[in-house]
């Protein structure tokens, strides 16, 4: 198994309630879906290669 990095952020109660909302949707846990997010971004941007 891949060893995996931990960051921890803040966010309004809105916020969260709106990404666990989000995730939901998409199947996703809260955490699976942000590094979807972020992931989908950092390659539009060159700086992550595709996922095969």
């Amino acid at each position: 198994m891949a060893k995996t990095a931990s960051i921890g952020i803040r966010v309004e109660p809105e916020f969260k309630d709106a990404l666990e909302t989000a995730a939901k949707a998409d199947r996703r846990s809260v955490a699976s879906y942000i590094e979807k997010l972020i992931a989908d971004d950092l390659e539009k941007r060159g700086l992550l290669k595709k996922a095969a």
